[in-house]
């Protein structure tokens, strides 16, 4: 089997699976389970699926870093519950969910598979080193967009996209990227600070759309080449656009760093995926039967017994 390294971005996929199954579905205790029986079914999906030998759990250890807010004050404020001064600020989150999420993570330690997260990154920044470090082909499993600026074809990395669904995964290439939005994915990050998004809360450059910011970006390579054309009175930039562009000047000094994943994290080595032993089969079938996640535990230990060959 060639070895394959699947990185699923952890919370992306957890309220994927807490909005798409009821939350009828319950423990015995009635507690509310829909998020861990709905993530270990993606996990028993994504596995052979991707037909991976590696898997990741990324997880967000901070979700909006001082350094980030720092540079962008706007970025994911609409998302802050309370304000922390000594360490990240909570994020909104339903409580039938916010139990929930510490059984995900150990659902995940009976499987197997490690959880990864890094002080003052989000889960981005683990999978962008993990990504751009591997020796391997790579599968990112994410709702965000902003991942495709690390796809990769020449070294076989994909994101597949759940945007639809699990029942309609798309796996983006740069050639899909190119066919959706006119850019190459190296230029997403660009594309997407140019444009803005309301849901990270980038503002972008006032008037600069999806057309636009694709336009530029083919004619001038990155921001750094945009705004030089905005500097130059002879780039065959028009003076509306230039206005933008000099207008928007504050923003894209700062913006680039916010939107572009670090890829140069100090993380541990990628172990294989192991086939669990007696014991910790049971371990993790009684976590099963304890949590209304019996079937669902089975499915996902059965995925990663077969990727472990």
């Amino acid at each position: 089997m060639t070895d394959r390294l699947l990185l699923l971005d952890s919370a992306s996929l957890y309220f994927r699976a807490f909005y798409g199954v009821p939350d009828s579905v319950r423990a015995d205790d009635g507690t509310v389970v829909n998020a861990l029986r709905g993530f270990l079914d993606m996990v028993a999906k994504l596995i052979p699926l991707s037909e991976a030998t590696h898997v990741v759990a990324c997880w967000d250890d901070d979700w909006r870093p001082q350094w980030r807010v720092d540079l962008l004050p706007t970025y994911k404020t609409h998302r802050v519950v309370t304000a922390v001064a000594a360490g990240p600020d909570v994020e909104e989150v339903p409580d039938p969910l916010e139990t929930q999420v510490p059984l995900i993570r150990a659902a995940l330690g009976l499987l197997g598979i490690p959880v990864v997260g890094a002080a003052e990154h989000e889960a981005d920044d683990v999978i962008g080193t993990l990504a751009t470090h591997a020796r391997m082909p790579v599968d990112i499993v994410t709702g965000d967009r902003d991942l495709f600026q690390l796809i990769d074809d020449a070294r076989d990395v994909r994101v597949v996209y759940t945007a639809r669904g699990m029942s309609n995964l798309e796996t983006v290439t740069d050639d899909v990227v190119v066919a959706k939005y006119g850019v190459r994915a190296a230029q997403y990050a660009d594309f997407a600070t140019l444009r803005g998004d309301a849901s990270d809360g980038l503002p972008g450059v006032s008037g600069i759309g999806d057309k636009t910011a694709a336009a530029l970006l083919a004619a001038h390579g990155d921001i750094a080449g945009i705004r030089a054309a905005a500097d130059a009175p002879d780039s065959g930039l028009s003076a509306g656009v230039r206005a933008k562009i000099i207008a928007g000047a504050d923003y894209l000094a700062v913006a680039p760093r916010v939107v572009a994943v670090v890829r140069d994290l100090d993380l541990p080595d990628v172990a294989r995926l192991h086939a669990p032993d007696a014991d910790s089969r049971a371990e993790a079938e009684a976590f099963g039967r304890r949590w209304g996640a019996a079937a669902a535990m089975g499915r996902a230990l059965s995925a990663v017994s077969a990727a472990a060959g």
